[in-house]
């Protein structure tokens, strides 16, 4: 790990991977942003998340995009893979493992705006894409999200 990074309590990176079995929010972790002052965007994409459907235990398929605009503290890109990961066999609707996500990423970094996208994979000739975004309150932030789901269209 770099030197200048030894210091940030990072628990993940540089180690064996330990894949969690089930839901594991407590994997994520964060680091300092070193360019506070300013707003940039950072997108991770996950093309191959894994869910059950909570009724018939079916997998089920998506691409997860994450883009956010971070404030004071960004979450590490390897314990992100292995929250991910940790839906694997969880059983939950498309919808709620996108809010789930959105949520544990909004209480873990505070982001000064996020949203998450799910593309499903079709099922019984239907296709389910929910999007959650989320703005920090009484900024420009929270309007931002505002305007950005009422213009809301699948890219």
């Amino acid at each position: 790990m770099p030197r200048e990074r030894e210091n940030e309590g990072l628990q993940q990176l540089g180690k064996k991977t330990d894949y969690k079995a089930t839901y594991a929010p407590e994997v994520l972790e964060t680091f300092e942003n070193r360019h506070k002052d300013r707003d940039y965007w950072v997108q991770f994409n996950c093309p191959e998340f894994t869910s059950l459907c909570p009724i018939t235990g079916q997998p089920d398929f998506a691409e997860v995009k994450i883009l956010y605009l971070p404030a004071e503290r960004m979450v590490e890109s390897k314990s992100l893979k292995l929250y991910l990961f940790s839906f694997r066999n969880h059983g939950d609707f498309h919808e709620d493992c996108i809010n789930t996500i959105l949520n544990d990423l909004v209480r873990l970094m505070q982001p000064k705006y996020i949203e998450v996208t799910g593309i499903f994979t079709p099922r019984g000739g239907i296709s389910i894409y929910p999007y959650a975004n989320y703005g920090q309150p009484g900024t420009k932030y929270e309007q931002m999200a505002e305007e950005r789901m009422r213009n809301y269209q699948m890219r």
